[in-house]
């Protein structure tokens, strides 16, 4: 790599043969619309009083298991750090759904590279703007296979 940004460096898993052979259809967890993050509404229903997974755009595509095993039961936003544009409206709205929406949890989910950090202090600087205070939970993916990093209450 020479230089910028490792999320703008070309990898390839292909030759990974560890993958196993799945069957049967899974359901999706998905249970809203919208969910980007600049479409989404703090006075939905579907975050009140819920908990929140706030998820940069890649992980759902690396991380296998994401609406087994993180989206289930949750209400989803999600954004790109490093791609959207006028992201401090992103700060007010995680403010709105602490204090009007009462969410009990945040969950934010971003990759291994540097510019997913962004996500967090987005989190972070709304969280701290909001009146209420509420868990923010940080979950780590790795970019190659998709393996959970790190999970700390942040």
């Amino acid at each position: 790599m020479s230089g910028g940004c490792p999320s703008s460096q070309t990898m390839d898993f292909s030759d990974d043969d560890s993958q196993a052979d799945e069957t049967g259809a899974r359901q999706s967890q998905l249970k809203q619309w919208p969910i980007q993050l600049h479409l989404v509404s703090p006075e939905a229903p579907y975050f009140q009083e819920k908990d929140i997974l706030l998820v940069a755009d890649c992980v759902p595509f690396a991380l296998a298991d994401f609406h087994k095993d993180y989206l289930k039961g949750k209400s989803l936003a999600i954004a790109c750090p490093k791609l959207d544009s006028e992201q401090e409206i992103y700060i007010d709205k995680i403010a709105a759904l602490i204090d009007d929406s009462k969410i009990n949890t945040l969950t934010v989910m971003i990759m291994q590279v540097p510019c997913c950090m962004g996500l967090t202090h987005i989190a972070k600087s709304g969280s701290d703007k909001a009146t209420r205070k509420i868990p923010i939970k940080q979950v780590v993916v790795d970019v190659a296979g998709g393996k959970i990093l790190s999970e700390d209450w942040i």
